[in-house]
């Protein structure tokens, strides 16, 4: 498989190592899994790039956030991000909020002459997207969106092959992303994930943004789309008992696409796949062979090298990625003693503070608001597409 890039430590970060103080915004799914994260990064990346100080965190309900401050080990908790964004310990402001609320504090963060990790999708729509990566660049500080999967070390591998030409020119790209939480036997009510208020889009944007951003890390740009989209459940309860919400984003979504290299692709995303609990799936075809990745076997990476086995016996095989000269592997256990879902988090953010250490571009291994708008505009002709049942092309 040969070797791969992962994470070094900029020349700075050797000997003490600076701190960063953290400002989180949310304290749900996505400030666990960052919180978690930057707790690790200290010992887990050693020696660390900043050891991350985890100043303060921040959502609307007081007790719950008071109580996540005590959980995670923040120093100190706000209901107020404005408040937060005062606080001159705070360097690096990481939005883990709903989607709603990415676009006004990243904003007001960067201008504030903070750096920036905003989760995925950077926001509800590519106008708002780019309203941010124009604030960020003018501010001239450090961003990203939290694209994690460009930090599972399977993936980055599989980059770095395609990168290299081993798969020579690239037909295909294939992806899909199959939850099932939301479908009606679950009896889930109204929340924001199915609100275009608050989400701009439902699996588009929670699942497909992330196979979005992988067929860009992988293959490269995205030059036109054709897509349909559905939505099978319209109404649910309101979480007040007060009668029933209009679902008004996608639960599903199809979508053919082409490449600037002349390659074409699929993509689906769907929040009612039955028995998937956290599928996605990619495939890449070259010339000179094939690259397949299953999330939910994350260490593992399944490849077709053409010409390299007698004909009788030609096939995929699977390639356990935990060698020490595998991205990032050598931070973590002896080769075969796999990793999980919550160390990309550790990767990524890690990748992030050694660029403000250091002064290092977030771009290619990080996904930059940039990329976070690129897939947003992608998202939006996705949707473009399916109202109009017309191919729509891409522009920037």
């Amino acid at each position: 498989m040969g070797k791969a890039t992962g994470f070094t430590a900029g020349p700075r970060a050797q000997g003490e190592a600076p701190e960063i103080g953290v400002g989180m915004l949310g304290y749900a799914f996505m400030g666990k899994a960052h919180s978690n994260a930057f707790k690790k990064i200290p010992y887990i990346i050693y020696p660390p790039p900043a050891v991350p100080r985890l100043i303060a965190i921040c959502g609307r309900d007081e007790a719950a956030v008071s109580e996540a401050a005590r959980r995670y080990g923040y120093e100190a908790y706000y209901t107020d991000w404005r408040k937060m964004l005062e606080d001159d310990r705070i360097q690096l402001f990481d939005n883990g909020g709903s989607n709603d609320v990415h676009a006004g504090p990243c904003i007001a963060a960067v201008q504030a002459g903070k750096h920036v990790v905003c989760e995925k999708p950077l926001a509800r729509t590519a106008g708002e997207a780019k309203e941010m990566l124009d604030a960020a660049q003018k501010a001239g500080v450090k961003h990203m969106v939290a694209f994690n999967y460009r930090f599972v070390p399977a993936l980055r591998q599989a980059r770095d092959l395609i990168r290299s030409g081993a798969l020579g020119r690239i037909y295909h790209y294939r992806a899909d992303y199959l939850q099932e939480w939301v479908m009606p036997h679950y009896n889930v009510g109204m929340i924001w994930r199915l609100g275009k208020k608050t989400a701009g889009s439902g699996a588009l944007g929670d699942l497909g943004a992330h196979i979005i951003d992988l067929g860009r890390f992988l293959v490269g740009e995205i030059t036109s789309v054709s897509a349909m989209t559905r939505t099978f459940v319209k109404e649910r309860p309101l979480p007040d008992g007060s009668g029933m919400g209009k679902v008004d984003v996608d639960d599903a979504f199809v979508a053919a696409v082409e490449f600037e290299n002349g390659a074409i692709g699929t993509l689906e995303a769907s929040r009612f796949a039955a028995g998937r609990k956290n599928h996605q799936v990619l495939e890449v075809n070259g010339e000179k062979g094939s690259l397949r990745f299953n999330l939910e076997r994350m260490n593992e990476l399944e490849v077709f090298w053409v010409g390299e086995q007698p004909r009788e016996t030609q096939g995929f095989h699977n390639v356990l990625i935990t060698e020490g000269y595998h991205p990032w592997m050598s931070h973590w256990w002896p080769q075969g003693h796999i990793i999980g879902w919550e160390h990309t988090f550790v990767h990524e953010l890690a990748h992030l503070l050694d660029c403000i250490v250091n002064d290092r571009d977030v771009a290619p291994d990080g996904a930059t608001f940039e990329d976070g708008y690129r897939a947003a505009v992608v998202c939006d002709a996705i949707l473009a597409s399916a109202s109009t049942k017309r191919q729509i092309d891409i522009r920037y």
